[in-house]
């Protein structure tokens, strides 16, 4: 579908890609992968034409329908809404229905036969386009996936512009999966979401049966969505024909063969370099000394690039925590409202032991990031304390950078208001450690990318080491290695650790405990993330006694909506319908699967008595040959049907607790 030939691009004097090689074929699900900067999503701006190549070509076979997440949103009108706004997902398919009305109301008024047998056949020709791009369905798949990312049904018919940048970059990827594209472009897809949202996305994307390609580095949806791997670093692409577990283990075995083999050119380019100054001057060895020169130049054009691996991976750690109190901190009955009417928090009552690593789940807008703050101490509660225990001390980490760090200090700076007693010495060893060299220390904070000022929040925790630590969405700007890196610094921290983060396998690896914000309060789950999924999972749903029923899930105020009777019939519908797209295209799948087993196992009966009751034409090779094939499809297309029957039952089961929770 796509080829990637002798790719190369330049930005001004940098060269981000040289000689980049790579197939993508039709129905493939690839992951990119590679650190920050590597030039990854320069990769998705060639397919889209928003770049060129200064060397090589791009071809893309088949003019693939293609969806992708535009970084600038701009909404038709002021009063366009939020359904309105993800329904335009098709380009083309509202001038579509525009031209079918114009033609019916055009046949109408038509007597001239010709001309009414005219307009009868473009009808035809239009409604065949309109129904294959999806237009009779693209409602109902519109609103699916709008309550999936968590969009309450009143949120539909409100202006698009009413909402943050982070919920209409959730309204463009609705509109994006919805049309249902030929060719699906997602690029870092998980940082608009919340940790419910990035469940559903999974779930959407494990059925879409086109092509994706899939720029992450949440190792959950790289580990469940995709089967084949690309690595871009060290100004190339290295395409590993397996799924991320795959390719971290050949990565490895790479790049120790790549090791290898450089430190045998350098040691190569050393002897020859030693030669060249030994008999330069010497007149009869001057021939021989300039044929090593042209080595030398020979071995250093083609010389073997190591991979850059990521740079915050050996500049992450955390210091010894000092010593506490048993008891962190104790929050009862506490409140709190940033508009002294509305209540982000309401009668929470929690208390966090030393050593404890917990983590603040729900939707966005319901509190997390407040909750953080108040423990913290850089909010205060409305109502209600937040108490921290003997001798605790905070350490903040937020995802608002200039929030805890002054963004026109310098690095330096910042490190040395951490550490007011440090000498300039040791302060310049510790930004070193930290990745920073002697250029980025002068640099003012505020212009930092996003992985550098990471490193620099944990510089400064480090030189000013906590005991708890609060930390807000800590993995956003770290790449597969860098998140590795923090995850294991923070199972070997010795401290407390409260967080707040949308890497499913992050929390799922690092905490023992979940505390979950929702519509209905704060509660405590005593497990891990994966006990916390079982018990929510396996809860009922009481109907409400009130005359008006919260709808399940946050708006994007924060706030869960209540509806009256004919809303609640519209809940009901909305319920019955989730997961249909979902559940018949499983369902089709369940179905040609059956089918084909029942095909290979006739087959292998076939084969097996062949062998069994042998003639003298018997070929035996080739017999076993497509026994073997037969029964490697068999088990292929077994495994698949057992996965894809679980999910059916699984969606089949929601869809019904669903409907008897608006019973």
């Amino acid at each position: 579908m796509i080829e990637f030939r002798n790719i190369g691009v330049r930005y001004g004097t940098q060269e981000v890609l040289g000689d980049v090689n790579f197939r993508v074929n039709k129905g493939e699900r690839i992951g990119i992968v590679g650190p920050n900067g590597s030039g990854k999503s320069t990769l998705f701006r060639l397919i889209l034409g928003e770049a060129f190549a200064d060397s090589g070509d791009v071809f893309i076979e088949e003019s693939p329908r293609i969806g992708h997440i535009r970084q600038h949103l701009k909404a038709e009108s002021d009063d366009e809404t939020l359904l309105e706004y993800a329904l335009r997902g098709i380009p083309g398919l509202a001038e579509m229905e525009h031209e079918i009305h114009t033609l019916e109301h055009t046949l109408s008024a038509t007597q001239d036969g010709a001309e009414r047998a005219r307009l009868l056949a473009r009808i035809g020709d239009v409604q065949t386009e309109f129904e294959h791009l999806g237009g009779y369905l693209i409602e109902a798949r519109v609103k699916v996936s709008l309550g999936g990312l968590g969009f309450p049904i009143e949120a539909f018919d409100k202006p698009f512009k009413s909402f943050s940048g982070g919920w209409q970059m959730r309204a463009e990827l609705s509109r994006v999966l919805a049309s249902h594209p030929d060719l699906l472009l997602l690029d870092e897809p998980s940082n608009y979401l919340d940790l419910p949202a990035v469940e559903w996305l999974q779930r959407f994307l494990k059925v879409y049966d086109g092509t994706l390609i899939l720029i992450s580095h949440d190792r959950y949806l790289l580990r469940t969505l995709t089967s084949t791997t690309v690595e871009v670093d060290a100004n190339t692409a290295t395409r590993y024909n397996g799924n991320l577990d795959f390719y971290l283990r050949e990565r490895e075995i790479r790049h120790t063969n790549l090791a290898a083999a450089k430190a045998n050119q350098d040691r190569r380019i050393e002897q020859l370099e030693r030669f060249v100054d030994r008999f330069k001057a010497t007149a009869s060895k001057a021939t021989q000394a300039q044929s090593r020169m042209k080595m030398i130049e020979k071995i250093e054009a083609d010389a073997i690039k190591m991979p850059k691996r990521s740079l915050s991976a050996g500049c992450l750690r955390l210091a010894p925590a000092p010593h506490s109190g048993a008891e962190i901190v104790r929050i009862e009955n506490l409140d709190f409202s940033y508009d002294g009417v509305r209540n982000v928090l309401h009668e929470v009552n929690l208390s966090i032991a030393r050593g404890d690593k917990v983590a603040i789940v729900g939707f966005n807008g319901m509190g997390k990031t407040t909750l953080l703050r108040i423990m913290a101490g850089t909010r205060q509660p409305t109502q209600g304390t937040c108490t921290l225990g003997h001798k605790v001390v905070p350490g903040y980490l937020s995802q608002e950078f200039a929030e805890t760090i002054p963004t026109e200090a310098s690095v330096f700076e910042c490190a040395k208001r951490c550490a007011p007693g440090a000498t300039e010495k040791v302060l310049r060893a510790q930004l070193g450690a930290f990745g920073f060299s002697s250029d980025d220390i002068g640099k003012p904070s505020g212009v930092l990318s996003g992985g550098e000022k990471i490193r620099l929040a944990f510089l400064r925790l480090f030189l000013a080491p906590p005991n708890f630590m609060l930390l807000d969405e800590p993995t956003t700007h770290l790449d597969l290695e860098g998140r590795a890196t923090l995850e294991a610094a923070i199972n070997k921290y010795d401290g407390t650790v409260c967080l707040v983060s949308h890497d499913i396998e992050f929390v799922r690896n690092t905490v023992t405990s979940i505390i979950e914000v929702s519509p209905s309060g704060v509660r405590r789950f005593p497990g891990g993330y994966d006990y916390y999924r079982e018990k929510v999972s396996g809860e009922s749903r009481e109907p409400d006694a009130a005359p008006s029923v919260a709808v399940p899930g946050p708006g994007p105020d924060g706030v869960s909506p209540t509806v009256n009777a004919k809303d609640m019939r519209r809940a009901r519908a909305q319920a019955r319908s989730k997961h249909q797209p979902v559940i018949r295209a499983l369902k089709d799948k369940v179905t040609k699967a059956e089918a084909r087993i029942a095909e290979l196992e006739a087959e292998l009966e076939k084969l097996s008595g062949v062998l069994f009751n042998p003639t003298p034409e018997t070929d035996f090779a080739a017999t076993n040959k497509r026994l073997r094939h037969v029964q490697d499809q068999l088990e292929m297309i077994t495994s698949e049907w057992e996965r894809d029957a679980g999910e059916l039952d699984r969606l089949q089961r929601e869809q019904d607790e669903a409907q008897d929770a608006l019973a």
